[in-house]
């Protein structure tokens, strides 16, 4: 898929089913390592991200297949502890396989990852967690090289609630002995998945979803069943894709509670939200208002992913909306490509103000990121006339058939 083409400037009404967290599934794939044995992963998303994870467990000597939604994972015959810069720079997400490989091995070699350019997102958290734990890190021609010499629990407090350095102290504290505590932890809904998969694997984890978070040596199971919770930040860019086109949309097979900050920024605006237990529908009618201020925060606060397509829902709102952006100094990478569609957006440091327009154009726009390219698909839906978006192996990395998804929607929308 080379570009969307998009035909702007319609109301939409329809259905979509939410695919699996792209967030979820990574770590657990990673955490299969400490399995020994088979993971039947399901509900997992069909995205490049997953791809390269798969790669990587390959490249370790484990089976990695899938069919439809669900991969098999079996890592009972891994052979190795290094993964090649190349699959690293795949994806920024990539740097959990860390402490797993270290909790399976004992010793894991690795380069820095990859992944969108949103500004610094140093890996220190991760390694002054795993030096805690025992581990001994030294950097050797570009490379991470780490070694389990005696690991053992002990308290890790984190300076911020990092998901990845959280994910990383969980993994690898499963062969650690005795008790691991992890203050400010993160409570995305994602660790509490890794949580439970843990504990499937084998370890005792109390605390998931609270700022401490507890774990003990895990026993591997041998084999794991998993369902991966569905993907918050794609809900909460379709339910930003009717508020920016007008309509009636039907998210389904979602948690409600995980995309309150959102639903409540669109209550704000002015659409009627419904929330059933695993769907939430939207109804936008008429000019929506200015959603007030949006600063982004760790969960339960309102998630940096979920920032740029509502700044896109908000570009026609009588107002001004005001984005404060706490977590990523480049998150605003997407703002003069909707400017060339006529929105009016003024950036100032880690702040955006976005001043509501009448009426947007279509234009050509191309993403840099991944969360910025669906804010532009966002915005191209509200847009009057065609827009064609390029860039779009960023947005394959999270998405799994964004065109598809927008379709059953009701939008007007094809690759090209």
């Amino acid at each position: 898929m080379a570009s969307l083409i998009i035909n702007g400037g319609r109301r939409l009404c329809g259905a979509v089913d939410v695919q699996g967290a792209k967030n979820s599934a990574l770590p657990i794939m990673a955490a299969s390592l400490l399995v020994r044995g088979e993971t039947v992963l399901q509900n997992c998303p069909d995205i490049s991200d997953v791809d390269a994870a798969m790669r990587i467990l390959r490249h370790l000597g484990c089976t990695a297949e899938r069919i439809g939604s669900t991969l098999y994972l079996d890592t009972g015959q891994m052979t190795g502890c290094r993964i090649p810069d190349g699959l690293m720079r795949e994806m920024r997400s990539s740097v959990v396989f860390l402490g797993a490989i270290l909790a399976r091995t004992g010793e894991a070699v690795l380069s820095l990852p990859g992944g969108c350019e949103l500004g610094p997102r140093p890996i220190d958290l991760h390694l002054s967690a795993l030096r805690a734990l025992g581990m001994e890190i030294a950097e050797s021609g570009g490379s991470i090289v780490c070694k389990a010499r005696e690991p053992r629990g002990c308290r890790i407090d984190l300076a911020i609630p990092s998901v990845g350095a959280t994910e990383n102290s969980m993994l690898a504290a499963f062969s650690c002995v005795g008790e691991t505590v992890i203050t400010n932890a993160a409570r995305e809904p994602e660790i509490c998945d890794l949580a439970r998969y843990l504990r499937a694997a084998g370890a005792e984890i109390c605390g998931e979803g609270t700022s401490v978070i507890t774990v003990r040596r895990g026993r591997p199971s041998g084999r794991v069943l998993h369902t991966v919770i569905p993907d918050r930040i794609a809900a909460a860019t379709y339910l930003s894709a009717v508020a920016s086109a007008g309509g009636a949309g039907e998210i389904r097979n979602i948690c409600p509670e995980h995309i309150r900050p959102v639903t409540d920024a669109l209550e704000r605006m002015g659409c009627r939200i419904r929330k059933e237990p695993t769907a939430v529908s939207i109804l936008a009618e008429g000019r929506l208002c200015s959603a007030g201020t949006v600063t982004t925060a760790p969960y339960p606060g309102f998630p940096t992913d979920a920032q740029p397509p509502l700044m896109a829902a908000c570009i026609k709102c009588c107002g001004m909306t005001v984005f404060v952006e706490t977590m990523f100094e480049n998150r605003f990478r997407h703002a003069g490509e909707l400017r060339r569609m006529g929105a009016d957006i003024r950036k100032e440091g880690r702040v955006a103000i976005v001043t509501g327009v009448p009426m947007l154009h279509g234009a050509p726009v191309e993403a840099s990121d991944l969360r910025g390219g669906a804010a532009l698909a966002v915005a191209a839906l509200g847009a009057e006339g065609k827009s064609e978006i390029t860039g779009l192996q960023h947005v394959l990395r999270g998405y799994e058939d964004i065109a598809s998804d927008l379709r059953k929607l009701g939008a007007e929308i094809y690759e090209r």
